[in-house]
Protein backbone atom coordinates (compact mmCIF):
# COMPACT_ATOMS: atom_id res chain seq x y z
CA UNK A 1 0.00 0.00 0.00
CA UNK A 2 1.28 3.45 -0.89
CA UNK A 3 1.25 5.58 2.25
CA UNK A 4 2.03 8.78 0.36
CA UNK A 5 -1.07 10.38 -1.21
CA UNK A 6 -1.04 11.20 -4.89
CA UNK A 7 -1.68 14.80 -5.86
CA UNK A 8 -5.01 14.66 -7.72
CA UNK A 9 -5.10 18.43 -8.27
CA UNK A 10 -3.86 17.82 -11.81
CA UNK A 11 -7.28 16.58 -12.88
CA UNK A 12 -8.76 19.93 -11.84
CA UNK A 13 -6.36 21.62 -14.24
CA UNK A 14 -7.20 19.18 -17.04
CA UNK A 15 -10.92 19.75 -16.52
CA UNK A 16 -10.40 23.51 -16.55
CA UNK A 17 -8.47 23.23 -19.80
CA UNK A 18 -11.28 21.08 -21.19
CA UNK A 19 -13.89 23.66 -20.16
CA UNK A 20 -11.94 26.34 -21.98
CA UNK A 21 -11.84 24.14 -25.08
CA UNK A 22 -15.60 23.66 -25.00
CA UNK A 23 -16.19 27.37 -24.43
CA UNK A 24 -13.81 28.31 -27.25
CA UNK A 25 -15.30 25.83 -29.72
CA UNK A 26 -18.84 27.04 -28.95
CA UNK A 27 -17.69 30.64 -29.19
CA UNK A 28 -16.18 29.92 -32.61
CA UNK A 29 -19.46 28.38 -33.76
CA UNK A 30 -21.40 31.41 -32.52
CA UNK A 31 -19.04 33.72 -34.37
CA UNK A 32 -19.19 31.75 -37.61
CA UNK A 33 -22.97 31.62 -37.55
CA UNK A 34 -22.98 35.41 -37.13
CA UNK A 35 -20.90 35.91 -40.29
CA UNK A 36 -17.87 38.16 -40.52
CA UNK A 37 -19.31 40.64 -38.01
CA UNK A 38 -19.90 37.76 -35.65
CA UNK A 39 -16.27 36.69 -35.93
CA UNK A 40 -15.10 40.23 -35.21
CA UNK A 41 -17.38 40.30 -32.17
CA UNK A 42 -15.89 37.13 -30.61
CA UNK A 43 -12.26 37.84 -31.46
CA UNK A 44 -11.25 39.45 -28.16
CA UNK A 45 -13.16 36.92 -26.10
CA UNK A 46 -11.33 34.14 -27.92
CA UNK A 47 -7.99 35.79 -27.20
CA UNK A 48 -8.94 36.01 -23.52
CA UNK A 49 -9.84 32.32 -23.43
CA UNK A 50 -6.54 31.41 -25.05
CA UNK A 51 -4.65 33.45 -22.43
CA UNK A 52 -6.64 31.81 -19.65
CA UNK A 53 -5.75 28.41 -21.05
CA UNK A 54 -2.08 29.37 -21.11
CA UNK A 55 -2.33 30.46 -17.47
CA UNK A 56 -3.74 27.08 -16.43
CA UNK A 57 -1.01 25.27 -18.36
CA UNK A 58 1.70 27.34 -16.69
CA UNK A 59 0.25 26.70 -13.21
CA UNK A 60 0.03 22.98 -13.96
CA UNK A 61 3.66 22.82 -15.10
CA UNK A 62 4.75 24.72 -12.00
CA UNK A 63 2.88 22.31 -9.74
CA UNK A 64 4.34 19.37 -11.64
CA UNK A 65 7.85 20.57 -10.86
CA UNK A 66 7.02 20.67 -7.15
CA UNK A 67 5.04 17.44 -6.83
CA UNK A 68 6.67 14.19 -5.78
CA UNK A 69 3.82 11.71 -6.35
CA UNK A 70 1.51 12.30 -9.29
CA UNK A 71 -1.62 10.40 -10.46
CA UNK A 72 0.35 9.12 -13.45
CA UNK A 73 3.75 9.64 -15.08
CA UNK A 74 4.91 13.29 -15.07
CA UNK A 75 5.81 12.99 -18.76
CA UNK A 76 2.21 11.98 -19.52
CA UNK A 77 0.84 14.86 -17.46
CA UNK A 78 3.01 17.29 -19.40
CA UNK A 79 2.06 15.75 -22.74
CA UNK A 80 -1.68 15.86 -22.00
CA UNK A 81 -1.56 19.46 -20.79
CA UNK A 82 0.45 20.55 -23.83
CA UNK A 83 -1.89 18.84 -26.28
CA UNK A 84 -4.97 20.33 -24.66
CA UNK A 85 -3.31 23.72 -24.98
CA UNK A 86 -2.56 23.03 -28.66
CA UNK A 87 -6.28 22.69 -29.40
CA UNK A 88 -7.05 26.04 -27.82
CA UNK A 89 -4.19 27.69 -29.68
CA UNK A 90 -5.55 26.35 -32.98
CA UNK A 91 -9.05 27.68 -32.28
CA UNK A 92 -7.67 31.11 -31.45
CA UNK A 93 -5.53 31.07 -34.60
CA UNK A 94 -8.54 30.15 -36.75
CA UNK A 95 -10.52 33.03 -35.26
CA UNK A 96 -7.68 35.47 -35.83
CA UNK A 97 -7.24 34.46 -39.47
CA UNK A 98 -10.92 34.68 -40.33
CA UNK A 99 -10.97 38.24 -39.02
CA UNK A 100 -7.63 39.16 -40.59
CA UNK A 101 -8.57 37.65 -43.95
CA UNK A 102 -11.96 39.41 -43.88
CA UNK A 103 -13.74 36.25 -44.96
CA UNK A 104 -17.25 37.42 -45.84
CA UNK A 105 -19.58 35.67 -46.20
CA UNK A 106 -18.55 32.75 -44.01
CA UNK A 107 -18.89 29.58 -46.11
CA UNK A 108 -21.23 26.94 -44.73
CA UNK A 109 -18.54 24.19 -44.80
CA UNK A 110 -16.49 26.22 -42.28
CA UNK A 111 -19.44 25.98 -39.90
CA UNK A 112 -19.68 22.22 -40.54
CA UNK A 113 -16.02 21.77 -39.65
CA UNK A 114 -16.43 23.93 -36.54
CA UNK A 115 -19.35 21.75 -35.43
CA UNK A 116 -17.07 18.72 -35.66
CA UNK A 117 -14.45 20.54 -33.59
CA UNK A 118 -17.04 21.40 -30.92
CA UNK A 119 -18.23 17.78 -30.78
CA UNK A 120 -14.62 16.63 -30.46
CA UNK A 121 -14.00 18.99 -27.54
CA UNK A 122 -17.12 17.67 -25.81
CA UNK A 123 -15.90 14.09 -26.27
CA UNK A 124 -12.51 15.04 -24.81
CA UNK A 125 -14.28 16.28 -21.69
CA UNK A 126 -16.07 12.93 -21.38
CA UNK A 127 -12.79 11.05 -21.84
CA UNK A 128 -11.08 13.10 -19.12
CA UNK A 129 -13.90 12.41 -16.66
CA UNK A 130 -13.67 8.70 -17.46
CA UNK A 131 -9.90 8.77 -16.95
CA UNK A 132 -10.24 10.41 -13.54
CA UNK A 133 -12.97 7.99 -12.47
CA UNK A 134 -10.94 5.03 -13.76
CA UNK A 135 -13.60 4.07 -16.29
CA UNK A 136 -13.09 3.07 -19.90
CA UNK A 137 -12.07 6.00 -22.11
CA UNK A 138 -12.43 4.00 -25.32
CA UNK A 139 -15.90 5.14 -26.39
CA UNK A 140 -15.13 8.86 -26.07
CA UNK A 141 -11.74 8.52 -27.76
CA UNK A 142 -13.22 6.55 -30.64
CA UNK A 143 -15.74 9.37 -31.12
CA UNK A 144 -12.90 11.89 -31.39
CA UNK A 145 -11.18 9.65 -33.95
CA UNK A 146 -14.42 9.30 -35.92
CA UNK A 147 -14.93 13.06 -36.01
CA UNK A 148 -11.35 13.59 -37.19
CA UNK A 149 -11.90 11.11 -40.04
CA UNK A 150 -15.12 12.90 -40.94
CA UNK A 151 -13.45 16.32 -40.89
CA UNK A 152 -10.53 15.03 -42.96
CA UNK A 153 -12.87 13.64 -45.62
CA UNK A 154 -14.82 16.91 -45.75
CA UNK A 155 -11.65 18.99 -46.00
CA UNK A 156 -10.34 16.90 -48.91
CA UNK A 157 -13.66 17.25 -50.72
CA UNK A 158 -13.66 21.00 -50.13
CA UNK A 159 -10.12 21.45 -51.41
CA UNK A 160 -10.87 19.42 -54.52
CA UNK A 161 -13.93 21.56 -55.24
CA UNK A 162 -12.08 24.77 -54.41
CA UNK A 163 -9.22 24.14 -56.83
CA UNK A 164 -11.56 23.09 -59.61
CA UNK A 165 -14.02 25.97 -59.37
CA UNK A 166 -12.54 29.03 -57.61
CA UNK A 167 -11.01 31.54 -60.04
CA UNK A 168 -10.07 34.21 -57.50
CA UNK A 169 -6.58 33.20 -56.39
CA UNK A 170 -6.59 35.27 -53.20
CA UNK A 171 -9.96 33.90 -52.10
CA UNK A 172 -8.75 30.39 -52.89
CA UNK A 173 -5.68 30.81 -50.67
CA UNK A 174 -7.76 32.23 -47.81
CA UNK A 175 -10.36 29.48 -47.89
CA UNK A 176 -7.78 26.73 -48.33
CA UNK A 177 -5.92 27.98 -45.26
CA UNK A 178 -9.08 28.23 -43.17
CA UNK A 179 -10.40 24.80 -44.10
CA UNK A 180 -7.01 23.26 -43.35
CA UNK A 181 -6.77 25.07 -40.03
CA UNK A 182 -10.25 24.02 -38.90
CA UNK A 183 -9.52 20.43 -39.86
CA UNK A 184 -6.22 20.61 -38.01
CA UNK A 185 -8.17 21.45 -34.84
CA UNK A 186 -9.73 17.98 -35.08
CA UNK A 187 -6.22 16.57 -35.56
CA UNK A 188 -5.14 18.26 -32.34
CA UNK A 189 -8.21 16.84 -30.60
CA UNK A 190 -7.22 13.40 -31.84
CA UNK A 191 -3.74 13.95 -30.37
CA UNK A 192 -5.41 14.58 -27.00
CA UNK A 193 -7.55 11.46 -27.33
CA UNK A 194 -4.53 9.34 -28.26
CA UNK A 195 -2.66 10.66 -25.20
CA UNK A 196 -5.62 9.88 -22.93
CA UNK A 197 -5.81 6.36 -24.32
CA UNK A 198 -2.10 5.83 -23.78
CA UNK A 199 -2.39 7.01 -20.17
CA UNK A 200 -5.40 4.77 -19.60
CA UNK A 201 -3.59 1.69 -20.94
CA UNK A 202 -0.73 2.28 -18.52
CA UNK A 203 -2.77 3.17 -15.46
CA UNK A 204 -6.29 1.67 -15.53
Amino acid sequence: MNLLPKDEKFFEYFHQQSRYLCQASQLLLTGLRGGYEGMCHISRRMEALERSGDDVTHVLFDRLRKTFITPFDPEDIQALASRLDDVLDTLEDATFRMVAYKVDPIPEPAIELAEMVAASCHAIGSALRALEEKRSVVESCIEVNRLEDQADALERSLLTSLFSSETDAIKLIKLKDLYELLESATDRCEDVADTIQSIAVKNL
